[in-house]
């Protein structure tokens, strides 16, 4: 299995036109999306985007329509040309490769997930699964059995010689997530890849690459517009809108310190309790006289400390490592105040 490989975006520009070079200094100087489009004619697509993806993590890439996240992650195999900026992986600016470079990186390097699905409708499941191989020139014994692996790790076995056409939309981005899985690329690109399903399936199928993510460790970059989507599976979250990111960090980042009113619309409906873990809110232990005796994992949900503290009559917890070390403490006051908001801003 391909060792994991980690992406930078350095100072990335899109702009879309008939002469998009030309405006580029006018946009780093300041120039807006309206008046770029109402003076030249020109789009801003994407305005000096840096992220850094680390190797095996998944980086989710949210925003509203038309905030330019399904362009961003186009840039990465380039199958959208930037204006400036570079795209580095393994120590080589994908923007800089030359065709057949470009070629092998996106056949070796990268697979990608789509929310229509892309399947070949004259293929079987096991055929389209294999699809990348063969463009590879593996060969059909080899290609059939990685392949088939993969069926069964995204739960399809039996299916293998049916048609998309006779699968449910959960079932074709099973086999969509097949395809993707057997190429044993480090990158994996999803781009709204859940967005069509409907919500009991969306949220298995997160199950599912939640599950597959523990095993195979790529490098994912995945697309959503849906916070509780972006939440709950990104290790860490970049928030778009008109081009910009405007806040990236983990979800408890973005949920504790909105770095505006924008994104603190975005996060006011979440979920807080299942959201933000104790070690985000716990107090330091020194100097507290009477330590509890009950304890929780820093890892642990709040609601799951307030379920256990209002079951127990506790007024707080011991926050402890997995080796058993004490971390912190967890006062009552302080879990209620982080899962209704109250003082969220501090």
């Amino acid at each position: 299995m391909a060792d994991p490989i980690g992406i930078e975006i350095r100072n990335l520009y899109k702009i879309f036109g008939p002469d998009p070079e030309a405006h580029v200094e006018a946009v780093r100087a300041g120039m807006t999306k309206a008046e770029l489009q109402a003076r030249h004619g020109h789009v801003l697509g994407l305005r000096d985007i840096n992220i850094q993806v680390p190797a095996g993590s998944i980086q989710v890439i949210m925003g509203l329509s038309g905030s330019g996240k399904s362009t961003l992650i186009r840039h990465i195999n380039r199958l959208i040309e930037p204006t400036a900026g570079e795209i580095v992986i393994e120590d080589q600016n994908v923007v800089a490769m030359p065709p057949e470079a470009l070629r092998a990186f996106r056949r070796h390097k990268t697979a990608m997930v789509f929310q229509k699905f892309a399947l070949l409708p004259h293929r079987t499941v096991l055929d389209n699964a294999a699809y990348g191989l063969e463009v590879q020139g593996i060969s059909e014994a080899e290609r059939y059995r990685t392949a088939m692996r993969w069926i069964e790790r995204v739960g399809l076995s039996g299916f293998e010689k049916s048609y998309p056409s006779q699968l449910s939309g959960g079932m074709q981005q099973r086999v969509g997530l097949a395809r993707a899985l057997a190429n044993d690329a480090p990158i994996l690109l999803m781009d709204e890849a859940y967005s069509a399903l409907d919500p009991l399936i969306r949220y298995d199928m997160q199950t599912v690459l939640l599950d597959l993510q523990q095993e195979v460790k790529k490098t994912i970059v995945f697309i959503t517009h849906d916070l509780d989507e972006a939440l709950r599976i990104g290790d860490r979250i970049a928030l778009l809108r008109d081009g910009c990111v405007i806040q990236q960090g983990s979800a408890q980042d973005i949920v504790l310190r909105p770095a505006d009113d924008y994104v603190a619309n975005f996060v006011q409906h979440v979920d807080r309790g299942r959201v933000l873990k104790v070690g985000a809110v716990m107090v330091s232990p020194h100097g507290a006289d009477n330590l509890p005796q009950a304890s929780i994992a820093a890892d642990a949900s709040i609601a799951d400390a307030l379920q256990q503290m209002a079951a127990g009559g506790l007024q707080a917890m011991r926050v402890e490592a997995p080796d058993g070390r004490l971390l912190g403490l967890l006062p009552f006051r302080n879990a209620i105040d982080a899962y209704t908001g109250a003082g969220a801003a501090a």
